[in-house]
């Protein structure tokens, strides 16, 4: 009741239930995809049968997370380097060529972590 223009807000609840509910699976594949990748990485513990949704929880077991996050954001992947869990997240827009390129440059990042060890 506070707020003032909640239309703004409805007007996106609207868009999401009427043209995206078909394309949620997507996403949801999409974030299984991620899971599944960054499963197989030195430095990330991920059990990517619990990704039930859009949402990517993972840890960081090695290496500094705050150097970790700046070398992704760098390629662009955009992170916090939050504890204990990081967070990623599909949506609309997102497609499997830009798992692909997330993967890559995890694989980049983590891979350079596990040399360096």
């Amino acid at each position: 009741g506070g707020m003032r223009q909640a239309g703004v807000i409805a007007a996106a609840g609207i868009v999401a239930l009427e043209t995206m509910v078909e394309r949620m699976a997507d996403d949801h594949a999409n974030a299984r995809r991620l899971a599944q990748g960054l499963a197989r990485l030195p430095g990330i513990s991920i059990d990517p049968d619990g990704v039930d949704s859009n949402l990517v929880f993972f840890e960081v077991t090695a290496g500094s997370p705050v150097e970790l996050a700046r070398r992704l954001n760098e390629w662009g992947i955009k992170v916090e380097p939050r504890r204990p869990q990081w967070r990623l997240a599909t949506h609309h827009g997102i497609v499997a060529e830009d798992i692909d390129h997330a993967l890559g440059v995890f694989e980049e990042v983590f891979g350079e972590l596990a040399a360096a060890v």
